[in-house]
């Protein structure tokens, strides 16, 4: 609830400091007191649009700030929450006007956008008067007015839950859609690009070697016939091989006679001997390697020239075609199993709308019940408020096809505001008058099951009295039991049932060139007084001292 509203230089209030408790509290006043002034000052707090002209003359700024004392799981902490704003304690909203029109909001010390500053005062005040249709504009309030009554916070919150699934699941599997999609438009080239890739096989470093192996068997030709020459020079019929074994043997048979001169000929033949078996397996060894089979050279040409081209097509390196190759195998099994997450997704997809809608038909169902009864409950309030010929429903339509957090149902409050004339919507039936009092009707209806903390009803009652009037304050005082409730009102009937009572009042300063409104809170002989003045006017006599009296002895 509101516990402190402090207001400095807006128009002609000069310094202002109001503490408010909970119950009705009632402002009166003279016309032109200054009431109006309050309450643009306090909605100017509530992030309201601001306007140079509220700064008081001669100065450069004005500023209201206004101290909420609510529970610790309350909305508005929540809303606050999400800018990043400290939400222990009292809840502060401060609002600084410029002379120029330029303002500057925060909330809890915290500088904030006007927009956030709204946001979270939404949760804390409503105003309610004749020329005031915010409350109602919206026919989305009429839908929370309907489920505050029907207290159907699990159905919508099921709902609302249903709903994020669903969303979560279609855009996944419409992100998964797209990939497919596009990995369906690469299909082709991926098959025909795996398969040429598959066809030729590539190995690693296989370029070096077919490179190499082609160079050798290029030159192994020429190579070839001095290689056969070599042998037939060592091993052919005219070598110094044979020879030299022969003379091998006979100088061996000598040895024995001359040890001395003949042992170091024989080692050294036999030396060159062993030296020719070495070049003769050497020279075999080398013309193996040179007798390449017919066409091979051909082969390794074409597969060398084809892994080349193949790497160029892809822009890569022949050593890079197998991972190429891996990865199209990959982007293959991806697309495949695409194709079977996205039937799972679909699935989910569907699964998660079949959920939302059965909440929602839940929901449907447990608002048009809810519905009724309020009907109900505010034809009841309407004939003491002067409405008994008016007659209030709330027309439901329903659109399947809406995706809404708050389900597919449409609600809107229409009235009869005459017998023999058509129901139309509130807001264009109603007068303004009528349009306060049926606000207040519901708010009575729902007071104990969803409202903001604090409500604010401007002069709801003028152009009334009586009974009337008397019914209006016997609402407020009701409504007053569940919320903080603040009335600017002409009626001593509501006054009577204020729990606190403030006087506005405006004073003149420095020699009557100034003027100043203030606000007094009133005792119990001040409140008597006061409401004397309300009913009499100008002149307060005695009768109306007396009737003042007899109100605030019915009230209590």
């Amino acid at each position: 609830m509101l516990v402190q509203l402090a207001i400095r230089n807006i128009v002609l209030i000069d310094r202002l400091d109001l503490a408010f408790g909970p119950g009705l509290t009632v402002l009166t006043g003279e016309t032109g007191a200054g009431k109006s002034i309050l309450l643009d000052a306090f909605a100017l707090a509530l992030g309201s649009r601001g306007d140079g002209s509220l700064v008081r003359s001669g100065e450069a700024q004005g500023q209201v700030t206004a101290v909420f004392d609510l529970p610790a799981d309350h909305p508005a902490r929540r809303v606050a929450a999400a800018q990043d704003i400290a939400v222990d304690g009292d809840l502060i909203l401060r609002r600084l006007q410029f002379a120029d029109g330029r303002t500057r909001a925060f909330v809890n010390d915290e500088p904030v956008s006007v927009q956030a500053m709204r946001a979270i005062a939404r949760e804390i005040v409503e105003i309610h008067g004749q020329h005031d249709e915010r409350a109602l504009v919206d026919t989305a309030s009429h839908r929370a007015l309907v489920d505050a009554y029907g207290g159907l916070r699990d159905e919508a919150q099921a709902v609302r839950a249903a709903h994020r699934l669903l969303r979560a699941a279609r855009d996944m599997h419409a992100s998964e859609a797209a990939r497919v999609e596009r990995a369906r438009a690469e299909a082709d080239f991926l098959h025909h690009a795996h398969d040429e890739l598959a066809k030729l096989a590539p190995t690693g470093n296989e370029e070096e070697w077919l490179a190499e192996r082609r160079t050798l068997m290029m030159q192994a030709e020429k190579v070839a016939a001095d290689l056969r020459d070599a042998q037939e020079a060592i091993a052919g019929e005219s070598s110094a091989a044979a020879g030299l074994a022969g003379v091998m043997r006979r100088l061996d048979r000598r040895r024995a006679q001359a040890p001395a001169i003949v042992d170091p000929v024989v080692k050294a033949i036999d030396a060159t001997l062993v030296a020719l078996d070495s070049a003769q397996a050497a020279l075999e060894t080398a013309l193996r390697e040179t007798a390449f089979e017919p066409g091979e050279l051909e082969r390794v040409e074409e597969r060398l020239f084809a892994l080349r081209a193949l790497a160029r097509k892809h822009g890569t390196g022949v050593d890079h075609l197998p991972a190429l190759m891996q990865k199209f195998a990959a982007d293959l099994e991806m697309l495949e199993a695409g194709e079977t997450r996205l039937r799972e997704l679909k699935a989910a997809a569907d699964s998660a709308g079949e959920a939302y809608h059965a909440a929602c038909e839940t929901l449907s169902k447990a608002r048009a019940s809810a519905a009724t009864r309020l009907d109900k409950a505010v034809a009841k309030e309407l004939p003491p408020l002067k409405l008994q010929g008016a007659k209030f429903s709330t027309d439901l339509a329903f659109d399947k096809e809406e995706d809404s957090a708050d389900g597919y149902d449409r609600l809107e409050f229409r009235v009869q505001t005459n017998p023999g004339s058509r129901p139309g919507p509130l807001m264009k039936v109603a007068s303004g008058g009528e349009l306060a009092r049926f606000m207040l009707a519901l708010k009575v209806v729902v007071a104990d099951r969803g409202s903001a903390p604090t409500l604010v009803f401007d002069e709801i009652d003028t152009g009334i009295g009586g009974s009337v009037a008397d019914a209006i304050g016997q609402r407020l005082a009701r409504l007053a039991g569940g919320v903080q409730v603040l009335a600017i009102t002409h009626a001593p009937q509501v006054a009577a049932r204020a729990d606190a009572h403030f006087r506005i009042e405006k004073t003149a300063s420095n020699g009557g060139k100034r003027v100043t409104t203030r606000v007094a809170v009133l005792d119990a002989g001040e409140r008597r007084e006061e409401i004397a003045r309300m009913l009499a006017g100008a002149t307060i006599t005695d009768e109306a001292r007396a009737a003042a009296g007899r109100l605030l002895a019915e009230a209590s």
